[in-house]
């Protein structure tokens, strides 16, 4: 059997060829003979097929992997998600071809809600105002007492979604002394009780919270879920927080309550659009804290994201089931099943 065949689309690396993410250490599959690595190119924003043509595994970071993008010869076993959303990837295309679809949850875990609580920390104490007030002199510093910063003790956190992400975000919250809720229709009633969460119905989640995240994925059950209903429910001295996915949000609907004071403020690192087009109304209000959809990227959130989609692909060349398949149909599939086999019985598997 020819060699283990890795794909990396192409924005793993720069025009002059360098690493982009050089936190992302490819030595494991580089320094491996028994493994061949190529960087594909998306064309029109997705994967071309042609490219993964005679590869096993692709390592994939924004470019959309797409039906199209499957290559007939029907070798490609695995696409690795470099994070933990799935948006840009077809999965039912990916089921259908055999293909399982892999994501990084451990990788991202820590390093998301780490984003959260500093637009907690950011929204609580008035950062981005204070900042601008520092830069304006004496004039600015004048102002200051204007501008007074929530405490956080006995103040109530919440979060759509206790997932692993959201359970990460209570246990680095422990020390604030807040009240924790959640509403999750999946979650694990011990892992909130172990983590003191109380779970409530999706009105009370808006209505009690003083700092209010978005912690679930994106799907035609959550897209648009916070809208101009339920944030009509919450506090005027309430913050919104979203770091999952921007459609998750009506966004009009946000503006509109910021822009009324409806609620307090909002720290958002993804949005409807993205990138965020030119004269976005979200950008000219000072109540929002804003990123783009980058607040989570650190070296070493890169460095373990990389290193989990590294060993996805490496089991899967053992013949193993890798970590964190999101299409766990294709286990049973016995085409997908038969590849394994194959890398099972291949020289050196």
């Amino acid at each position: 059997m020819a060699r283990f065949r890795i794909a990396l689309s192409g924005d793993f690396r720069k025009p002059d060829g360098t690493p982009a993410y050089p936190m992302f250490d490819t030595t494991p599959l580089t320094s491996d003979p028994q493994i061949d690595t190529v960087y594909v190119d998306a064309v029109d924003g997705a994967i071309p097929a042609q490219g993964l043509a005679g590869c096993d595994a692709l390592i994939l970071l924004l470019p959309k992997f797409t039906a199209a993008s499957i290559p007939a010869d029907g070798r490609l076993a695995v696409v690795a998600r470099f994070g933990v959303g799935f948006d840009n990837v077809d999965v039912p295309a990916c089921t259908a071809g055999d293909i399982a679809l892999v994501t990084t949850p451990d990788g991202v875990r820590r390093p998301v809600a780490v984003a959260i609580l500093t637009f907690v920390l950011a929204l609580s104490q008035r950062m981005l105002i204070k900042d601008r007030l520092a830069r304006r002199g004496p004039e600015g510093w004048a102002e200051r007492s204007g501008h007074m910063g929530t405490g956080l003790i006995g103040r109530t956190l919440g979060s759509l979604g206790i997932g692993n992400i959201g359970a990460e975000v209570y246990r680095l919250a422990v020390p604030f002394g807040m009240d924790f809720i959640a509403h999750d229709p999946y979650a694990d009633p011990a892992v909130a009780a172990e983590l003191g969460i109380r779970l409530v119905s999706l009105e009370e989640l808006f209505r009690l919270s003083d700092f209010l995240s978005v912690s679930c994925p994106l799907n035609d059950q959550t897209r648009g879920i916070v809208n101009a209903q339920r944030l009509a429910l919450m506090k005027p001295t309430a913050f919104l927080i979203n770091t999952a996915r921007g459609p998750v949000v009506d966004q009009a609907a946000l503006t509109d309550a910021l822009r009324r004071r409806a609620i307090a403020g909002a720290g958002l690192d993804v949005f409807e659009v993205e990138p965020t087009p030119a004269g976005e109304a979200l950008m000219a209000l000072d109540t929002v804290i804003v990123s783009p959809h980058a607040l989570s990227w650190t070296d070493q959130g890169f460095a373990g994201i990389g290193a989990a989609d590294v060993a996805a692909v490496l089991a899967v060349m053992r013949g193993e089931v890798p970590r964190g398949i999101v299409n766990r149909a294709v286990v049973d599939r016995p085409g997908w099943q038969a590849k394994l086999d194959g890398y099972r019985r291949r020289p050196g598997g």
